[in-house]
């Protein structure tokens, strides 16, 4: 498959993965797709200076805070495919990885389904930068042969088999906790 970068494909959605906020953390080919856009849709944890990175673009931040939504999930992916209807390069620009409870996956599904081309630039995500940060790794071959990403809360979780997620040799990590 030929790489969406390629300046001349108009009408087409990047979403990338802005990492854990640095800046100097993000991907060449996120770089890239930053200078390309003509309009960047972005969550409201992505760092300023990483925004900065696409000044030619128009911003819409679509920032969720806990109960409170600028757009609902729906909204944001009609807007997405909106300007991606008039020719646009559309990047959306999530924080972390968009595929790890970045709702990436959604939006991913719902530009395939109006038939527009997308592709995926992954991120450093929060639990990877934050290991590394402090220098815990995920896995050691002496502890932990296996890591489990979860959700501590999402909509319509009830009832979470923790134990079946803790354990030797297991590192957990919780989101939204």
């Amino acid at each position: 498959m030929a790489s969406l970068l390629d300046p001349s494909a108009r009408g087409r959605v990047i979403l990338v993965g802005a990492g854990p906020g640095d800046p100097g953390l993000l991907t060449v080919r996120a770089v890239e797709a930053l200078k390309q856009a003509d309009v960047l849709v972005h969550d409201g944890l992505v760092d300023p200076r990483v925004l900065d990175l696409a000044p030619q673009a128009h911003r819409i931040s679509v920032a969720k805070q806990r109960s409170k939504h600028t757009l609902s999930q729906d909204g944001i992916n009609a807007l997405i495919i909106a300007h991606v209807k008039t020719g646009a390069i559309v990047v959306r620009l999530k924080g972390g990885d968009p595929f790890i409870f970045g709702r990436g996956g959604e939006e991913v599904e719902a530009v395939r389904a109006a038939g527009l081309p997308v592709e995926v630039i992954p991120g450093i995500s929060a639990a990877l930068g934050a290991a590394a940060e402090a220098m815990l790794p995920l896995t050691h071959r002496d502890w932990s042969s296996a890591v489990s990403f979860v959700a501590g809360q999402c909509k319509g979780l009830k009832d979470q088999d923790w134990s079946g997620l803790a354990g030797k040799g297991r590192t957990l990590v919780i989101y939204m906790g």
